[in-house]
């Protein structure tokens, strides 16, 4: 998946925001002149681009890039396991164990 569909970045999320306002202010313009009805094959046509945009923008903003999930998962397993300062590093294997 390209890298602009992983992501939502703010310009992107000013886009969405527009498109919802203009959302908002054709169905109020609709319903002023009493033509609410009248444009529904418009109206669900903007209804379905506000509706994909914001699917986009409920997944692209919680989505974790690679990167980021790696990191996750390293911290996750790194917290399942206990610290103690007392082990030896992995790069010291001549040094002994605490236990021996």
């Amino acid at each position: 998946m390209p890298d602009h569909e992983e992501t939502y970045d703010d310009a992107r999320a000013r886009r969405l925001e527009a498109l919802l306002r203009e959302v908002a202010s054709y169905i109020q313009r609709l319903d002023g002149e009493r033509r609410l009805l009248a444009e529904t094959a418009d109206l669900l046509r903007l209804l379905g681009e506000a509706r994909s945009e914001l699917f986009h923008y409920e997944v692209r903003c919680t989505y974790d890039t690679p990167e980021v999930a790696d990191s996750r998962r390293i911290v996750s397993e790194a917290e399942r396991e206990p610290f103690t300062p007392e082990d030896p590093e992995d790069d010291e294997p001549w040094r002994p164990s605490p236990l021996d």
